[in-house]
């Protein structure tokens, strides 16, 4: 099944997915999933037609046990000039691990908030910032394409409601040390679209073209899709998302799963935006990753469109 399509006006023609589940999804799994594994879903998700998949972090196996495969994970992957393989590195060491290996593509992960900065980076909002400034430096010298990730753009459990004036702080820290783009990371899913356009508009008035920012948010409180579309109306056309809604943060415990891929997919599907992604193909994949992790899928377009398992003969 597909959806029917009705175009709503002032909306993007396409938008390009940042598919993070490999990264992301994974990266909460309690226990570690085999290389082999990951490759395969990688592999899956660029034959379902995702173009810009983010597959791993080259962070210290010491933080995160679940990516101390980095390297041989990337060394794994087909090459192609029209696939992005983002990864994230956490400072200067990272760097190097991930040009060794080819990365071409990288991103920062900064917060917006000084709480969330302390706990996740263990330094301070400015400090974090000052780390970034070499690795940024030296991505864009050896001509890398850099993000900048920015959590807790909406709200922090620790703090509270974040002011738009926080992130715009940070947002332009980033631009200005040499970031390509910016995705606002709505990291405990607390975010509505009034919300999201203020933020938005605060951006703009700070001179942070609607071009170089994209968007992440989480479903904690069902308002992923909504606070999508709030966005897409207001010209953004960069949407991260995981298969299957896999993911969350952490060292955040209300983060709960990411927006499902599937279910951004069968929305700008209904719109007639362009994705490039093919729903069905995505969903299988989604399917198999559910069953090798033994839980059903929280995408509710996985459960509406995957295949019903056989039944048992008497």
């Amino acid at each position: 099944m597909t959806p029917d399509v009705h175009p709503l006006a002032g909306l993007p023609e396409a938008v390009r997915i940042w598919e993070v589940g490999a990264r992301d999804g994974l990266q909460n799994e309690a226990v570690s999933v085999p290389t082999e594994v990951k490759a395969e879903l990688v592999r899956r998700l660029v034959a379902a037609g995702l173009r810009t998949v983010e597959v791993t972090s080259f962070v210290s196996p010491r933080w995160v046990p679940q990516l101390a495969d980095a390297a041989e994970l990337f060394t794994r992957l087909e090459q192609r000039p029209d696939v992005r393989y983002p990864v994230l590195v956490p400072n200067l060491a990272g760097l190097d691990r991930a040009r060794a290996v080819g990365v071409r593509d990288v991103a920062v992960f900064a917060s917006a908030t000084e709480t969330f900065a302390r706990r996740n980076l263990n330094r301070g909002l400015d400090e974090s910032l000052a780390q970034f400034e070499p690795v940024v430096a030296a991505a864009r010298t050896d001509g890398l394409g850099v993000r900048g990730y920015v959590s807790m753009c909406f709200g922090d459990p620790w703090e509270g409601a974040v002011a738009p004036e926080a992130v715009v702080r940070v947002v332009r820290r980033l631009l200005d040390m040499g970031c390509d783009e910016l995705s606002l990371g709505d990291t405990i899913g607390v975010a509505t679209p009034g919300h999201v356009v203020a933020l938005l508009d605060a951006l703009a008035a700070a001179g942070v073209p609607r071009s170089q920012v994209g968007v992440h948010f989480h479903d904690t409180y069902g308002q992923a899709l909504a606070n999508t579309l709030a966005a897409l109306q207001q010209g953004i056309t960069t949407v991260d998302a995981s298969a299957g809604g896999l993911g969350g943060c952490p060292y955040a415990r209300s983060a709960t799963g990411n927006l499902a891929t599937e279910d951004l997919v069968w929305q700008l599907d209904g719109l007639g935006i362009r994705t490039g992604v093919d729903l069905a193909a995505l969903v299988a994949t989604s399917s198999w990753l559910a069953e090798y992790l033994g839980r059903p899928s929280p995408s509710r377009v996985v459960r509406a469109l995957a295949p019903a398992p056989p039944e048992e003969s008497a």
